[in-house]
């Protein structure tokens, strides 16, 4: 059974920090914001069966089942089926994937899928996992910190500075224009009074970003076990690092083509090694594409996960594909990471892409922490 995009909607992204644009908001409530935006475009989600919502901070303001809180605070049917999943940075485009799978194979015929993080309120590591520092395992299944893998990658993948500040900048112009761009941020809704993504710093230029130093030194000490006492250098500064920050991102989904803006192709959710943390999103991109029967070349907008400056730098550089379609609209580097909403934030941006360039398909392609990826392929419906 074939599966729709009705619509996909995302909050503007707040500073994770207590005078943030959106510090004062709840993260239930960001959601509640998207539901009433959805039925405001005539999206319907009252017709979803079930609630997914990525999240990966499960505590606190986030813990007690956040989709189902969110369902509850949102005036849902109770017949909706509520789910929270964490699957690390990857985690709001799974969401996606799997309603999408459960309306493929008939045991839903709509849902609300997508993902929230407010990071001012539940900060990055904060549900305090044991497997963070567990030496129970060994090194190449022990958690490594992104940051760290990031370093690492551009060592092994001889990724150099200069290629970490292009895709830096790059993001920040490209954020930086998108603002003043009515189709780019068709599908952003104001939350708390906030009506911009306020972490793109749009005066950072090349010569700042080259005094910055690498930041994550005291990372490297603290998890050298882990990391297998391996030599790598210290590439990536605050600048090449995606900021933490608060949002939420909502498609609603169908098995009826009626007032859809997109179908879905094909959807990749892809496991690798903890050792090669950052690379899942690309196996999860190949197998996307090919199950859709389709080429990076035929894409006309792809959303790339800026997972840090070194996961965008390999991808622009290793794969055939023309940069003036990929993150169109800025990416995370300047926008701003809000880990479990991130994949569905990313849908919707790809939906805005595809509308401005009048294009059929389009990509997006997650990569996360401990060797975690999805990607999904979508055809664009015309108006």
């Amino acid at each position: 059974m074939p599966v729709f995009i009705r619509e996909a909607l995302r909050t503007a992204r707040g500073k994770a920090r207590p005078d943030g644009g959106l510090a004062a908001e709840t993260p239930h409530g960001l959601v509640v914001a998207l539901v009433g935006a959805l039925t405001e475009r005539d999206a319907n989600p009252g017709e979803g069966e079930a609630l997914l919502l990525g999240c990966v901070g499960q505590t606190g303001a986030q813990g007690g089942n956040i989709a189902q809180v969110a369902k509850l605070a949102a005036g849902l049917p109770d017949k909706v089926a509520a789910q929270s999943l964490n699957a690390y940075c990857a985690s709001g485009l799974i969401a996606v994937g799997q309603a999408a799978a459960m309306i493929e194979t008939g045991a839903l015929t709509g849902a609300l899928a997508g993902g929230v993080e407010m990071m001012s309120r539940v900060p990055f590591m904060a549900d305090d996992a044991t497997y963070y520092t567990d030496t129970g395992f060994a090194p190449p299944a022990r958690y490594i910190p992104v940051a760290l893998a990031a370093d690492r990658l551009a060592t092994r993948q001889a990724i150099d500075r200069a290629a970490l500040d292009d895709v830096a900048l790059r993001s920040q112009a490209a954020s930086a224009a998108a603002e003043a761009d009515a189709w780019l941020t068709r599908s952003r809704i104001d939350a708390g009074g906030l009506s911009r993504d306020e972490c793109i710093r749009p005066d950072l230029d090349l010569a700042r970003l080259q005094s910055m130093p690498p930041a994550f030194e005291p990372l490297r000490s603290a998890y050298a076990d882990a990391l297998g006492n391996e030599p790598f250098d210290l590439r990536h500064s605050v600048a090449h690092a995606p900021p933490m920050c608060d949002g939420a991102g909502l498609a609603m989904l169908s098995s009826s083509p009626e007032g859809a803006r997109a179908r879905i192709l094909s959807y990749v959710q892809a496991g690798g090694s903890v050792d090669d943390s950052l690379l899942a999103g690309f196996a999860a991109m190949e197998q996307a594409l090919d199950r859709a029967g389709l080429t990076l070349e035929q894409m006309d907008a792809v959303e790339f996960m800026e997972a840090f400056a070194v996961v965008i730098a390999k991808f622009l550089r290793d794969y055939a594909v023309d940069p003036l379609r990929v993150n169109i609209a800025g990416g995370h580097l300047a926008k701003g990471h809000p880990m479990g909403a991130t994949g569905a934030i990313l849908l919707s941006t790809l939906l805005d892409c595809l509308d401005a360039r009048e294009g059929r398909h389009g990509l997006v392609v997650v990569t996360g922490a401990a060797g975690i990826g999805a990607a999904m392929v979508v055809e664009r419906i015309a108006a």
